[in-house]
């Protein structure tokens, strides 16, 4: 499988992060498109993707009957199940990537007993292609498999490799990252609504410094400490603010990240 332009990746569910990492692979010339198989039970999920020239199908069974060689699969962790189990019969000893959150290898494996299987937890970024996605392996997974999925996934982002008992949670801090970066954003923009500003000038000037703050974190490599000192000045206002906001921020996230990993062995049990 080293050439990835001949490489056929199929899809088993074209919701927001399957149909992104699907979308991803083909925009970012990785896969090309009529090597890219997406199935979903909803007509309207597939309409987008046969425009983009893939091969779309109305279930998993019927993409199988093309013998993709990776299979990728995007349900939810609810239902992983039983897709796994009409799916078994027809995987065989094909590369299956899963990203359903907290359901463990041995339970995969255990569904498709002659897979190779590699578990993968990306975030909602990989839309844009900036996402961040973590990668374990299974027993009968080789290095091979491991650096296929490295690539493909490293088309739409940031990738690492990791133990399983990691995964879950790189998935509760890189998956709930969006959300908490909204959230702050939406604080931060009421807080100046609060204080006096129009709601539109309070959000537009909160997005646009976001914006600047990444590309400068990220293109100087900074480290986050050494950024927030460079506007800590000695007694002044973002001092001020920082003795204020750093302790609850920090123990707030500590408890977020910890209800997720909670909501994620939940989730796992069924």
């Amino acid at each position: 499988m080293g050439d990835l332009e001949r490489l056929s990746v199929g899809f088993v569910g074209a919701g927001a992060m399957g149909g992104s990492i699907a979308r991803g692979l083909v925009e970012a010339g990785l896969v090309r498109a009529a090597r890219v198989l997406v199935a979903d039970s909803d007509p309207a999920r597939l309409a987008p993707f046969a425009a983009l020239g893939t091969r779309t199908y109305p279930g998993g069974a019927e993409l199988l009957a093309d013998d993709p060689d990776v299979l990728v699969l995007a349900v939810k962790p609810q239902v992983l199940g039983s897709v796994m189990a009409e799916l078994a019969p027809l995987v065989g000893e094909r590369l299956v990537v899963s990203i359903a959150a907290g359901v463990p290898l041995a339970a995969i494996e255990a569904a498709l007993p002659t897979a190779r299987v590699v578990r993968v937890m990306p975030n909602l970024p990989v839309q844009v292609r900036s996402g961040a996605t973590a990668v374990t392996a299974g027993a009968r997974a080789d290095e091979g498999d491991v650096e296929v999925v490295c690539r493909l996934f490293s088309a739409i982002g940031a990738v690492a490799v990791m133990r399983e008992d990691q995964l879950d949670v790189a998935g509760a801090v890189s998956g709930c990252a969006p959300a908490f970066f909204s959230l702050f954003v939406d604080a931060l923009t009421r807080a100046g609504v609060r204080a006096g500003l129009p709601a539109a000038c309070a959000r537009e000037m909160v997005e646009s410094t976001m914006r600047g703050c990444a590309e400068q974190l990220l293109n100087e490599n900074v480290h986050p400490r050494e950024y927030m000192e460079r506007v800590t000045s000695p007694g002044g206002t973002t001092a001020a603010a920082l003795y204020e906001l750093e302790g609850p921020l920090m123990e707030g996230t500590y408890a977020a990240i910890d209800a997720a990993l909670a909501r994620t062995r939940e989730l796992a049990q069924g």
